[in-house]
Formats: C-alpha cells, sequence, structure tokens
C-alpha cells in the first residue's frame, strides 16, 4: 500500500503493508455533520438570543466600554466566512445600535503566551474591512502578557487555588465577548468556552497552574478527556474571573468541522453553553470507527503547522506534536504501541519565533536532566528573563515559558510508547536529543520495530494529520 506522508514542504511516499493497515483522514473516512447552511442567518440568530444572558441591546449603552476577544491564527481558519470574520461585524452592529460609541469598542486577539500576531496576519482573521476601521484607531491589539499596567491580579481561585491574572481591558468593560472555536483539542479535550480566556488572556503564572507535569502527566489527561483536571481548572479560572468581574462573558462559540467551518453556534454564559457545544461537537470529534486496538501509528508532519513555521523540524515541538497524536488516539492504540513520524527535523529551532527553545532544549541535554520533566525547574527562571520577555513583547516571539508547556506535553510520547521513530531526519542527532530513534525510511522503522510489536502488527495511518482538524478516534462499540 502506498500512501503519502505529509514532510516537510510536500510529502513523502511510503510503502506499507496492504494487510492490517488502516487508512483514517479526518472528514473523509467519516464524514463531518454538516456545516450550517446560511452561516450569516444563524449566526445572527444566535447571538440575539443568547442563552442564560440578557441580549446585547439589555447590557450596554451610551458611555459603555466593551471588549471583544477573538482567537490568534493557530485556530478558527481564514476564509471569508470563518467564525470571526462572520460574528465580529454582528456583535459591533448590535452595539452600536444600542449607542455604545465606537469608539469604545476594543478588540483584543488572545494570543496568551503564544507570539504576537502581525498586522497583515490580524487582517487576514478579521477581513480587511474590519481591520481597516478599527486598526489604525489602536482598537485591534495583541494581549500582552508581560504588561503590567494592562493586567488586574486577581489573587487565586478557591477550587484549585490557581493564581488568575487577566487582561485589563477586558475585566474594566461593560460587556466582554469572547469569539471561541468549539474544536478537538489535546489540552482539555476542546477550545473554547473557559479554556479560552484562561489561556488566552491570562499570563504564564495563571498558565503555570495547568500546563504543568503535574497536571498533564495524571491518568485523566490521556487519552484526551474534558472531564480532566486541566479542563476543570480551566473552568474555575473562567468563573473566578466573571465572580472578580462581577459580570459573566458574552461568549460566542462555533463548533468546528475539520475544514474550520461552522456546524453549530451557541452564544450566551460559557457555563450553560460549554456542555451545549460540546454535545454537537462530540458527534464529529469522537469518532467511533476502529474496529481494533493498533499497535503501530504513522504519520508525517510538515515544517509549518499549529503553532508556526518551523513546528515541524524544532524538536521540542515536533515531540509535542507526536505527544498529541497520541492523547488524542490513546483510545485505539494498544499499551504501548510505536509511533513513526515523518519529520525532515534539521535543527532549525526557528530562533525568531521560538526565541527561548534552543536554551531549553540545551538545557535537556546537559545538567543531569533524565527525563524531560526534569527541565520544569528552569521554567521561573527563563519565564522572567528579560531577553525573552523582550523578544515577545516587542519581536513577536513565543513567551519563554510557552517552551515549558510543550515540554509537559512532549513527555507524554515516551510515557504511552514503547518507541518513537522519526524518520527523514535531516539532523538526526535532534531527534536522538529528544529520546527518539531515527532511520531513513518507514520501511526501516517498521522493521526495527518488529522487536517490539511483532511482524504483522496492525497499523493506523494518518496521512493528512495536519491537513486538517484533527479528530479523537475511538472504538466502534466504546
Amino acid at each position: 500500500m502506498k500512501v503519502k506522508l505529509e514532510y516537510g514542504k510536500g510529502f513523502m511516499e511510503v510503502n506499507l503493508p496492504d494487510e492490517n493497515t488502516d487508512v483514517f483522514i479526518a472528514g473523509e473516512t467519516v464524514l463531518d455533520p454538516p456545516v450550517l447552511e446560511n452561516i450569516y442567518e444563524e449566526t445572527k440568530k444566535s447571538i440575539l438570543n443568547p442563552i442564560g444572558l440578557k441580549p446585547i441591546a439589555d447590557q450596554v449603552g451610551p458611555g459603555s466600554k466593551v471588549a471583544i476577544v477573538f482567537p490568534d491564527r493557530v485556530k478558527g481558519g481564514f476564509q471569508k466566512d470563518s467564525h470571526r470574520k462572520v460574528s465580529i461585524p454582528i456583535i459591533i452592529e448590535e452595539c452600536l445600535k444600542a449607542g455604545v460609541d465606537k469608539k469604545d469598542i476594543k478588540l483584543i486577539c488572545s494570543n496568551g503566551l503564544h507570539r504576537k500576531n502581525k498586522p497583515d496576519e490580524i487582517k487576514s482573521l478579521l477581513g480587511e474591512k474590519l481591520f481597516n476601521e478599527y486598526y489604525p484607531t489602536g482598537q485591534i491589539v495583541n494581549h500582552d502578557s508581560e504588561d503590567r499596567n494592562n493586567l488586574v491580579d486577581l489573587g487565586f481561585e478557591e477550587e484549585f487555588n490557581s493564581r488568575v491574572v487577566m487582561n485589563k481591558d477586558v475585566f474594566e468593560a461593560d460587556l466582554a465577548v469572547t469569539i471561541g472555536h468549539t474544536l478537538g483539542n489535546p489540552y482539555g479535550g476542546y477550545s473554547g468556552g473557559y479554556k479560552h480566556v484562561a489561556t488566552g488572556i491570562t499570563n504564564w503564572e495563571s498558565i503555570s497552574a495547568h500546563h504543568t507535569p503535574a497536571v498533564m502527566h495524571r491518568p485523566d489527561f490521556t487519552p484526551v478527556s474534558s472531564h480532566s483536571l486541566m479542563r476543570k481548572k480551566f473552568d474555575a479560572i473562567g468563573k473566578h474571573m466573571e465572580k472578580c468581574m462581577g459580570r459573566k462573558f458574552f461568549t460566542v462559540d462555533a463548533v468546528l468541522d475539520s475544514y474550520q467551518r461552522q456546524i453549530a453556534v451557541f452564544t450566551g454564559d460559557s457555563e450553560m453553553i460549554q456542555p451545549l457545544s460540546w454535545e454537537v461537537a462530540d458527534k464529529r470529534t469522537y469518532v467511533k470507527w476502529a474496529e481494533k486496538k493498533y499497535d503501530v501509528i504513522v504519520f508525517g508532519m510538515p515544517v509549518q503547522f499549529h503553532y508556526g513555521y518551523g513546528m515541524g523540524t524544532n524538536p521540542i515541538l515536533i515531540k509535542q506534536a507526536i505527544a498529541a497524536n497520541i492523547i488524542r488516539h490513546k483510545r485505539v492504540l494498544r499499551d504501548y504501541p510505536v509511533v513513526i513520524c515523518a519529520s525532515v527535523c534539521d535543527g532549525f529551532f526557528n530562533d525568531i519565533e521560538f526565541p527561548s527553545y534552543r536554551e531549553i532544549y540545551n538545557l535537556f541535554q546537559t545538567e543531569r536532566n533524565y527525563t524531560l520533566p526534569d527541565v520544569e525547574k528552569y521554567a521561573e527562571k527563563l519565564a522572567t528573563d528579560s531577553e525573552y520577555i523582550y523578544k515577545y513583547q516587542h519581536e513577536h516571539g513565543y513567551h519563554p515559558y510557552h517552551g515549558f508547556s510543550m515540554i509537559s506535553c512532549g513527555h507524554i510520547a515516551e510515557m504511552n510508547s514503547a518507541a518513537v521513530y522519526i524518520v527523514g531526519a535531516r539532523e538526526p542527532g535532534y531527534a536522538k536529543g529528544m529520546g527518539m530513534k531515527v532511520r531513513a525510511t518507514v520501511e526501516d522503522a517498521l522493521k526495527d520495530a518488529e522487536k517490539f510489536v511483532g511482524k504483522n502488527p496492525n497499523i493506523l495511518v494518518l496521512p493528512k494529520t495536519y491537513t486538517t482538524a484533527s479528530v479523537h478516534l475511538c472504538l466502534k462499540d466504546e
């Protein structure tokens, strides 16, 4: 069986056994639920009839301040009728009709610890008309998790004692709108809902409450679950924000398909719409397809996906992306499967966008750091490093703490696999440095893996792992 895997800037064609090999492509092997026929009308209907909250017209008027929080380029699509481009103009229209002054509306990109989005990227997210109307006046901004003048320290939430620091403009707004996406996510089951605000408009101290080995290495995290401790912490942090603000977030979440298109839209109180959106999203995301458990999972990765250019070459991010696939698909994998991943793995860290990653990688190679969680002890030192913080604030670099959250995830691959093979690496030492095995080809890796899985293993192939939005595979009878 010949299959093309994502690899570098193109594809790698591999030859796999015809027997015992199954191929799965999200949105194709099992079709997604149908998308909305009239996205604009359905979105407007949802916004005008919020669940558990008063309509916008009853919440704001002349003199009201409005903050509209929208996700960065990592997810949500760029198409003309994407959720951001459809929903935000409707929100603004309702605010203006209620008497809100245009100058009192602010749009905030919830990039969290991700690098700040550049102007052309913001334009691609919001559309040219909205961008041209609000960006020149400074009314479209990136969240800055290090701008102490625009952060509010809300102390600790009561349930888990997590530190909560949030964006001041959002905190002080008379109406805080969040535009989210309910899309399968290895971190807590789904994006959107309270996850959006708990990760997007906070700082590294808040995020260190949940993106850590203590939370991510628990048995409730793998396989992916919407009921993990991480998800509970997201909810507790979001609710604490609302308690301190004295008002609820006006949440507009769209359930998305494999190509980032809207299946449904829910508006209202996050606590109330979160389970409603999950109920719809479950039908697309938790796919009951597999008739057996697999011994080997095979996929490839491009140079650029998800977090940005270099994700498929940066060794820390390669390991994180591999772990994410184990988290998503653990239900259909045998205990301790073999992972085979095609990656150019050439040591390109992309030091511009991921400035702290090379240092984190080098720390793992030295100073008696035997497993990835051992480097967690350096997290605060690097997270408060003035040079890295400057690059985050002014040079479009990822925040230094982001690398530690990736390290925490990456170790899950080691916890849950017999071996991870990187094939096609141009600088194989970087893969070895992350505890992975290397071979020239998938065929070579399969041959070596016989010592773990035997001569006729069940193989799951995911040819479009990063071309489409992933699902969480399940057994048919699960």
